[in-house]
């Protein structure tokens, strides 16, 4: 009798989590031909056939129901054999990482590292993008491990709460002083990319306190926000962190028009299933570089 593997058991979870071969073998980094054997040499080991493929689609059989609890206890057992015996250095693997672009310029570089230190044989592929698209990612398993704008509200998502960025309002060291800062105001305001909580909620302040002619300019780009900032076509409330060194080096300032928006909210977060030890402590390490950099 043909052995089973770990490598089998992962294809055949993946393809019952997933819906389908093609899914399973994109949120596993193979071919799908590669993931079409895994699947044949499974059957192949136990003897029987685990999906129906009649009908144009793939529906577990008898055996292939049975399976599964089995293999997802095997699962487990792996998982809890990586915690507590695998040496970290040994590890090999892919993690794939989505942040924001506030958590980009901040601390990703750290977390990099720190990863790094802990799994010197891990590959980390990491993607910047705002929140929503991440989020889509996670949950279309493109994703392990996401830094954004949360909690992600879904059963299946696990969420490690991070120190949040306070925001503050930024106006060029060019204009001219104003002896009533709300004005500042009446100026275009940059703000962060239209699909995301920050814009709305950002927008939902400005209508009520200055109305509904409000110009706003959204942007993906931070860094872009702060240098129109600083050539002065507008103002924006951004995260203090960043903006602490226009401010040091004197090419904008901060003001106070009597409101600010409220402070950014990010979490790590990562599918419950299929648990993965080495995805845990990237977000428990997450939490740890965030906690030094807001406190710092």
């Amino acid at each position: 009798m043909s052995r089973i593997s770990l490598e089998q058991i992962r294809a055949f979870l993946q393809v019952v989590r997933l819906g389908g071969v093609g899914k399973a073998a994109e949120g596993m980094n193979l071919t799908q031909p590669a993931v079409t054997a895994r699947i044949r040499n499974l059957e192949q080991a136990v003897g029987a056939e685990l999906f129906d493929r009649t009908g144009g689609g793939l529906r577990l059989t008898k055996r292939g129901e049975m399976l599964v609890s089995h293999a997802e206890r095997f699962e487990h057992l792996y998982g809890l054999l990586e915690r507590d015996v695998i040496a970290p250095e040994s590890i090999e693997g892919r993690l794939r990482l989505g942040v924001s672009e506030t958590v980009a310029q901040c601390w990703l570089a750290e977390l990099v590292a720190r990863l790094h230190a802990v799994y010197p044989r891990l590959e980390i592929e990491f993607n910047v993008d705002i929140s929503i698209n991440l989020r889509n990612a996670l949950l279309n398993h493109a994703l392990d491990l996401a830094i954004l704008l949360g909690p992600v509200s879904e059963y299946s998502v696990e969420n490690v709460e991070l120190p949040g960025f306070d925001l503050a309002w930024y106006v060029s060291s060019k204009a001219e002083h104003c002896d009533d800062p709300s004005l500042y105001l009446r100026r275009p305001i940059l703000a962060y990319a239209r699909h995301t909580r920050p814009f709305r909620e950002l927008r939902e302040m400005l209508f009520e306190r200055i109305g509904p002619d409000v110009s706003m300019f959204p942007s993906s780009s931070l860094s872009t926000c702060f240098r129109l900032v600083e050539d002065n076509l507008g103002v924006a409330a951004l995260p203090r962190a960043l903006g602490r060194e226009y401010v040091e080096t004197g090419r904008i300032r901060e003001f106070n028009p009597g409101w600010v928006p409220p402070p950014l909210r990010f979490t790590a977060s990562y599918l419950a299933e299929p648990k993965s030890n080495m995805v845990e402590t990237a977000a428990r390490l997450a939490q740890e570089v965030a906690e030094r950099f807001a406190f710092a």
